[in-house]
């Protein structure tokens, strides 16, 4: 088992690279000139030239890279050519908002999709099967956006006032503070130290933090907005994992040793978690991992939507104002995501399935 995630590490090193090629190529390619989209169509000749100087860009493309690449190795991501700022701040500001609704999303698509899907399978060609699928196509063919607007319409606007109200953008109310919980521990940190931006990063979190700093003030409210950009979010995952959950417990179902099972007496429960369910699970698994890596990388419109200061959004508006750092780094982000979330699925099929050896 170690000497494969050792293999896969050391496989995944050229890709990252390819990744940061093409990531740095694509973002040069992209048309429009980063001094007019940040300065604006009025910036004169002498101030372009300036700002392009001050940020690099007037080196050729493959120094550029080789500088680029060399401040990688250092987990350095450089500076925001728009803000100005550290690119590796504004991960620790941005990156857990994302998280926190993707985390959601999958959480509750599982919740969700698995059940339909097994319900589906039982009752296999009956009223419940088709009801349950139409649920999972109506599901996978609605437009984020605009079930995003319809959700923030129906809960923020129609019910108003009433006990199923819900705050249609933001993180937290106004007024509302999450405080760090190292702060509300006391811990003694230092500014702009690794260990530092660590603890941010965790802190950023206000799901978390409230839950361990007991903050249940913060907590409620940060759930409450968390609520209908999840239940966006979600819906198309739900149902691409009840349709593989169906498919998939379908065909382990007509198998020979689920027909033993019956045959020698064990009841439709025991054949269904004790023998099918388990088996059922390694397609599924798969799906779960794509999944994921789709919700880190897919959240611009459910973020844009709801006013949310994630990476989808950061990673659009870095895109339009051409601002390279931020579009290269945000995208290794999530490209590394992808490669971790992969390697976690292959680990687990040996503990689903002990045939699975992965050495």
């Amino acid at each position: 088992m170690l000497q494969y995630i050792i293999r896969r590490l050391l496989v995944a090193i050229p890709v990252l690279f390819g990744i940061l090629l093409v990531t740095f190529v694509l973002a040069r390619m992209i048309p429009g000139d980063p001094c007019k989209a940040i300065l604006g169509e009025k910036a004169t000749v002498e101030v372009c030239e300036r700002f392009t100087r001050e940020h690099g860009l007037d080196k050729p493309i493959p120094w550029q890279f080789a500088v680029y690449a060399k401040d990688i190795l250092r987990a350095d991501f450089g500076e925001s050519i728009r803000f100005s700022r550290p690119v590796s701040q504004i991960l620790v500001e941005r990156l857990p908002m994302t998280i926190e609704l993707a985390m959601g999303g999958l959480i509750l698509a599982i919740l969700i999709g698995v059940p339909l899907g097994i319900i589906s399978a039982m009752r296999h060609n009956t009223g419940t099967d088709v009801a349950t699928m139409i649920v999972a196509n109506i599901g996978i063919s609605m437009p984020v956006f605009w079930l995003g607007l319809m959700l923030a319409y129906l809960f923020a606007l129609v019910l108003k006032g009433t006990p199923f109200w819900l705050p249609p953008s933001g993180r937290l109310s106004a007024g509302l503070v999450s405080i760090p919980f190292y702060e509300a521990w006391q811990w003694q940190v230092t500014a702009g130290t690794t260990w530092t931006k660590f603890l941010e990063f965790i802190a950023n979190h206000f799901v978390f933090n409230a839950l361990i700093t007991g903050n249940w003030k913060i907590l409620k409210d940060a759930l409450q907005h968390l609520v209908l950009p999840v239940l966006a979010l979600c819906t198309i995952p739900m149902a691409i994992i009840a349709r593989m959950t169906r498919s998939s417990l379908l065909e382990v179902l007509g198998r020979d040793y689920i027909r033993t099972a019956r045959a020698k007496g064990a009841g439709e429960r025991r054949v269904l978690v004790g023998h099918a369910l388990r088996n059922a699970l390694l397609p599924v698994v798969t799906i779960l991992g794509l999944q994921m890596g789709g919700l880190l990388s897919g959240a611009v419109l459910t973020e844009t939507v709801f006013g949310l200061a994630g990476v989808g959004r950061m990673l659009f508006e870095a895109i339009t104002a051409r601002d390279y750092p931020i579009i290269q780094a945000f995208t290794v982000v999530i490209a590394v995501s992808y490669m971790l979330i992969n390697l976690v699925v292959d680990v687990s099929y040996a503990f689903l399935d002990p045939k699975v050896r992965l050495d």
